[in-house]
């Protein structure tokens, strides 16, 4: 639901001040929504990616500069093949869609290509709603959406997300189209990849799914999206359906356990600034005023990771050996704590993860007992067979 006007207003002002004077905004686009939602306790993340701070220049001003994201070179051969694809009026991208998805359709022949152009990203969401709200209302033919601009509300902040096309089909439904460079190879690709862009088009999907509730009747949103590819190792055009219904029920249910923007805001001191242009202690001191809670996936998500893994380490947080090691631990947050606990000086004995660490080491001190054991036994008998050795050798 979108905020009211004057509360809207306050909202962007107060993450403007965060971002710091002068600075512009960075997109919050999809790729870091899903990385977002995967872990919606971190408070961190949210705050710095809801008011558009630049992550990669505040890891290099905190002394912890990222090696996350994608090579130049990856990018100019995506767009490459990108273009290929939606050459001709995107007359090959409509064949693929038409065959992976649509196939008891008629061949798309030509297909309507609205113009999207509009001043600011609001502008650009509006004249997509637009042109989606048109080609609904006038079924039987194709249409295609080249880089649409939909809105979708993040923690009470708007975010403007772009995915690279929209179909809308005959029967009036529409569809999410993913172009990656990866390749695809002999009908499959790489199972991490494939899934990071089901994620990426799980946000597109629900961000498509509010343009649709406000038309009557609603359109209907496939849950089955169109990932495209290079096929083995050519630079021809190949696709697969790919069936996101669980990526988009996740990324909701995540996405609404984000705390809202103005709330993390709020508990921030007063003067709080995420500017790179900081000195480093004062810039340092804002960074740790807000919660974050670190991962190891953390690494491969967030331009941020390196330097919270580092403070992790130095608080003992048992986040950073992983979330299922932490999901067994309960309320033990600390490897202190839990040392503590499988030593007996603290923690309920009735706690299913006290008593498993205290069995746990238990276990260890018996095995450690056992071979300490064996150990003086084989150092007793081999002392023993040297020294019988000596006497039963003769004197010369």
């Amino acid at each position: 639901m979108p905020l009211p006007r004057a509360r809207g207003t306050a909202l962007r002002q107060r993450l403007a001040e965060l971002r710091g004077p002068d600075v512009p905004a960075k997109a919050l686009d999809a790729r870091a929504l899903a990385a977002l939602a995967a872990n919606p306790g971190c408070e961190r993340r949210a705050i710095l990616d809801g008011a558009g701070v630049n992550k990669a220049a505040l890891a290099s001003a905190l002394g912890s500069p990222s090696v996350f994201g994608q090579s130049q070179f990856a990018f100019m051969r995506g767009n490459a093949f990108e273009a290929r694809v939606k050459a001709d009026g995107g007359a090959e991208l409509l064949r693929l869609v038409r065959d992976r998805l649509d196939p008891a359709t008629e061949p798309p022949t030509a297909a309507r290509v609205p113009e999207l152009s509009a001043t600011g990203p609001e502008g650009r969401a509006a004249r997509t709603a637009l042109a989606l709200r048109e080609a609904t209302a006038a079924p039987g033919a194709w249409t295609l959406l080249d880089h649409p601009m939909l809105a979708l509300d993040v923690a009470g902040s708007p975010a403007f997300l772009e995915p690279d096309a929209v179909v809308v089909h005959p029967d009036g439904s529409w569809t999410i189209v993913e172009i990656k460079s990866f390749p695809m190879l002999d009908g499959s690709s790489d199972p991490a990849k494939v899934g990071a862009a089901a994620r990426q088009a799980a946000v597109y999907v629900l961000a498509l799914e509010q343009v649709a509730a406000r038309l009557d009747p609603p359109p209907g949103v496939r849950h089955r999206i169109l990932l495209v590819c290079p096929r083995d190792f050519s630079n021809l055009a190949t696709a697969a359906a790919v069936d996101i219904r669980k990526q988009r029920a996740v990324t909701a249910r995540q996405l609404a356990r984000l705390t809202r923007m103005e709330d993390i805001a709020g508990t921030l001191p007063e003067g709080t600034c995420f500017s790179p242009d900081l000195p480093a202690d004062r810039l340092t001191a804002a960074v740790e005023s807000v919660p974050a809670t670190y991962a190891p996936e953390c690494l491969s998500a967030c331009e941020l990771a390196f330097h919270c893994r580092a403070r992790s380490r130095e608080m003992g947080a048992v986040t950073s050996l992983g979330r299922p090691v932490r999901a067994e631990l309960g309320g033990l947050t600390t490897v202190g704590d839990v040392l503590a606990a499988a030593r007996g000086d603290s923690g309920d004995p009735s706690d299913p993860a006290v008593a498993a660490l205290r069995r746990a080491a238990q276990l260890r001190a018996e095995a450690l007992t056992a071979a300490q054991h064996h150990a003086f036994a084989q150092h007793t008998a081999s002392t023993q067979h040297t020294a019988s050795g000596r006497e039963a050798t003769p004197c010369r």
